[in-house]
């Protein structure tokens, strides 16, 4: 169960505060450094690691950002780390400006508070690092897309879904022709960040390749199996297109 607070319930664009905090932890972990629930940041490299502008507009929406991460309440039976438990929990438990600018009222550091169900879950390494191109996402569709190719890529070098299970997994509320439109044109566009994507309007089904050796694998297999990549050529188009464009 979701229940929104008074300033609104939390978008997937909000997510992003989750994904930084997550990060931050990690990396201070494969460090070798002690880490806890409480998560402490400047505003501006949140912004910058988000592509996010820095103006000061943007520190205002960060604080809503966080306002309603932490008034979204869940309800939910839930196990991390071999622990069961039924509560509810806010997505973040609490946060507060630490620091602000000597100039004006805008904040330059911050401190967030991680529900310890998610902290639980960083420390025990149950948790998928994501490509920082995933902010430049800016769909939530395509965010949504690509969150769900991580989880299920992530011991396989590939991943075979049918259009209508993808659909459903997603949680959109489009008609069924309106996502498929949009799935075909994420997967023309080319932007999906890690992935090779393959539509096959035919059977109506999606394939997701991981980057590197064993994705290769499996789509040269699949391609001798007969089965139709016409996406996954417009695909890898898009990339020649786009590396010919850099300098």
């Amino acid at each position: 169960v979701v229940m929104p607070g008074t300033g609104g319930c939390a978008t997937i664009h909000d997510k992003d505060l989750w994904i930084y905090c997550i990060s931050q932890l990690v990396e201070a972990k494969n460090r070798g450094r002690a880490i806890t629930p409480t998560v402490r940041f400047t505003a501006y490299d949140f912004l910058k690691a988000t592509n996010r502008d820095t103006s000061g507009r943007a520190y205002e929406r960060m604080a809503d950002m966080m306002r309603r991460l932490a008034g979204t309440r869940i309800e939910t039976n839930i196990e991390t780390n071999g622990q069961r438990e039924r509560r509810g929990f806010g997505l973040i438990d609490s946060w507060q400006v630490v620091e602000k600018s000597p100039d004006d009222d805008r904040m330059v550091a911050v401190e967030v508070d991680l529900p310890r169900w998610l902290f639980r879950s960083v420390d025990a390494g149950q948790v998928l690092t994501l490509s920082r191109d995933y902010f430049r996402l800016r769909k939530p569709l395509d965010r949504r897309i690509y969150e769900l190719a991580r989880k299920h890529c992530g011991q396989q070098p590939s991943w075979r879904v049918s259009l209508d299970v993808l659909h459903q997994k997603s949680g959109s509320a489009d008609k069924l022709f309106k996502f498929r439109a949009a799935v075909k044109a994420l997967a023309e566009s080319g932007d999906l960040p890690d992935y090779l994507m393959a539509f096959d309007a035919e059977r109506d089904v999606v394939t997701f390749y991981a980057n590197g050796p064993k994705a290769r694998i499996a789509e040269a297999r699949d391609m001798l199996a007969g089965r139709p990549h016409a996406s996954l050529k417009a695909h890898e188009t898009a990339h020649i297109r786009k590396a010919r464009k850099r300098p």
